[in-house]
């Protein structure tokens, strides 16, 4: 391992560290599952104290670049650079409830509609096939004698989630994330597990995913938008009966 670094300058010393580190990890010359030189060689080569070194390793702990392992043959390793942090910053806005449902809406329009066209562009045959598993799935479901809403309605993310995988893009795949598996679920007002409701939003996801296989891509980004706002508006009705 190659690695040069230059000693800080000016104040906030640690941040200079961190964004060496960073770009090291981020151009490659850092790979996951590499280890970090220990904290005192890390020290003398950027010829700063060990406390700024453990400040700039928390730093890049927390923007989840690297693990560090406690112990003997501890340290810190190289991550995968994924999406947990967007999920989880997006997920703290929600909870300062500064997010309406006509924020939500809005949104999950905008990129839910665009993920469908997407995914009716890129989707392949076994993307059709796993899409079609999904909602004959959900179909079931919804023919048993006692509804299994949960059931149900963890399918309907899935297949949001599936879309968004097909769309390729990992931006949109964190956003949805965010959205159908923590934000949804959190408004204690979404009750909509009623089998008339449940039966509907069947349909809807059919017909999207009717849209998909034919690679109609503006149809599916209306048949997807559209689903959005319908339901909206029921989980606005919902929240005012309460």
């Amino acid at each position: 391992m190659d690695l040069k670094f230059k000693k800080p300058k000016t104040n906030r010393i640690y941040q200079h560290v961190v964004d060496q580190i960073q770009k090291a990890i981020l151009d490659g010359r850092l790979k996951t599952g590499d280890m970090l030189p220990p904290e005192m060689k890390l020290k003398d080569m950027f010829e700063t104290s060990r406390g700024t070194i453990r400040e700039a390793l928390r730093v890049l702990e927390q923007k989840g670049l690297i693990d560090i392992k406690i112990g003997v043959g501890g340290g810190a390793v190289v991550k995968s650079v994924g999406t947990e942090k967007i999920v989880e910053s997006l997920d703290l806005l929600i909870q300062t409830q500064k997010v309406t449902y006509d924020h939500l809406a809005e949104f999950r329009e905008g990129v839910e509609g665009l993920v469908a066209a997407l995914a009716a562009e890129r989707a392949k045959k076994a993307d059709i096939e796993s899409l079609k598993k999904i909602v004959d799935c959900a179909g079931d479901v919804l023919e048993t004698e006692d509804l299994d809403s949960e059931t149900f309605v963890r399918l309907d993310t899935e297949l949001h989630i599936a879309l968004a995988e097909i769309a390729g893009n990992p931006i949109y795949l964190a956003n949805l994330r965010m959205v159908h598996e923590r934000i949804l679920n959190a408004y204690e007002q979404f009750s909509l597990r009623r089998k008339s409701v449940l039966e509907e939003n069947y349909q809807d996801l059919c017909r999207i995913v009717e849209a998909i296989e034919n690679g109609e891509s503006d149809q599916a980004q209306a048949l997807a938008q559209n689903h959005v706002r319908r339901f909206n508006l029921y989980m606005k009705e919902e929240h005012r009966k309460k």
